[in-house]
């Protein structure tokens, strides 16, 4: 094998997890100084950053800010059941291949019209090369793609539990050596090394192998507080205390063995749903039916809630109420929803 793209080396784009941070709040994405400086150290670093935790937590928006923040283009790769290496590396682009070969095809007649039988017409073309496999055919898929990338990139890897176990070690070489290999062409090494960012929700276990060789990080529900603020800068058009009165609600239901927990993202839904039922007369407290439109996405949650009364306050001593895990939660796939309408003029939708 020969390696046929050469390796960049990338320089730190921001001096410190503080300075990331701040770049992230200005697109509104609001991280703590933890999660912040993993990120940070994984760029410096040209390590992957494995990030895990429930769904709707802000795991794939963060490596979509991280990109509009640095100046990168995103390449996402969205896992699921089924993912196999030609949609996730590489195909053969066989109609522009066939056509390569009838354009060659008049040229070749000539060229074997000087031989006198087919054993040595064959033997012949056996030791043309005609091109058909070279970059120039292959049809790249987002994991190539990132690595041939001339401009440096972020890779997204979303949602990656929800792939096979034979699928993370396709992975490997990517995360590991930041090259792919074309078993025909060669060895194709990172021209820019990418900031891979990879996803999972916990429905499944991931191999120590893919661990091994990412940073982790366990993004969970934020606190109350946070929740407020990120509320407030991605739907900023909800009256503060109105935000403050779904945070506490979501954070009451979330004791409850749910199915599904609300996610922060369902959050901003429901602030939403509170400012426009605001604007015809009607208050937080009385809409809390409304509310679970946003929160609750299971019947049997609702029942749940209808059976317990789901006060909007609840009593400290309904914290203690156990819930199960999220790896027995089923699998969430909002991932845009944290895109907001409002904030610092980005109109996001």
């Amino acid at each position: 094998m020969t390696t046929v793209a050469t390796e960049r080396t990338n320089t730190p784009q921001f001096a410190d997890g503080a300075a990331l941070r701040d770049a992230l709040r200005g697109s509104d994405y609001i991280a703590d100084d933890d999660l912040a400086t993993v990120v940070h150290l994984a760029t410096v670093l040209d390590r992957p950053l494995l990030l895990e935790g429930p769904a709707g937590v802000g795991k794939t928006e963060l490596a979509k800010t991280l990109a509009e923040v640095s100046g990168r283009r995103l390449i996402r790769l969205q896992c699921h059941e089924g993912l196999d290496d030609s949609r996730a590396l590489y195909e053969w682009d066989y109609a522009r291949q066939l056509l390569h070969v009838q354009m060659l095809r008049d040229r070749i007649g000539v060229e074997l019209a000087d031989f006198d039988t087919l054993a040595e017409a064959s033997a012949h073309l056996a030791t043309q090369d005609f091109g058909l496999y070279s970059e120039a055919f292959l049809a790249a898929r987002p994991l190539l793609a990132a690595i041939l990338s001339e401009e440096p990139v972020v890779l997204l890897v979303d949602e990656v539990d929800r792939t096979e176990e034979s699928m993370e070690a396709l992975l490997l070489e990517v995360l590991a050596e930041n090259q792919v290999t074309v078993p025909e062409v060669g060895t194709f090494t990172a021209r820019t090394r990418p900031w891979v960012i990879l996803t999972s929700n916990d429905t499944r276990e991931l191999s120590a192998a893919l661990k091994r060789r990412c940073l982790h990080y366990h993004l969970g529900y934020p606190s109350p507080e946070r929740e407020r603020e990120i509320v407030g800068a991605r739907a900023p058009e909800v009256e503060s205390a109105a935000v403050a009165e779904v945070v506490e609600l979501a954070g009451h239901l979330r004791t409850l063995p749910l199915r599904k927990s609300p996610s922060t993202s369902e959050v901003i839904d429901a602030a939403r749903i509170a400012a426009v039922l605001a604007a015809t007369g009607r208050s937080t407290a009385d809409s809390s039916e409304l509310l679970y439109a946003a929160l609750l996405k299971y019947s049997s949650d609702v029942d749940l809630v209808h059976g317990r009364g789901a006060p909007a306050r609840a009593p400290e001593d309904d914290r203690a109420v156990p819930r199960p895990t999220v790896a027995a939660s089923p699998a969430n796939t909002t991932t845009n929803v944290f895109r907001g309408h409002g904030g610092k003029g980005h109109g996001r939708s």
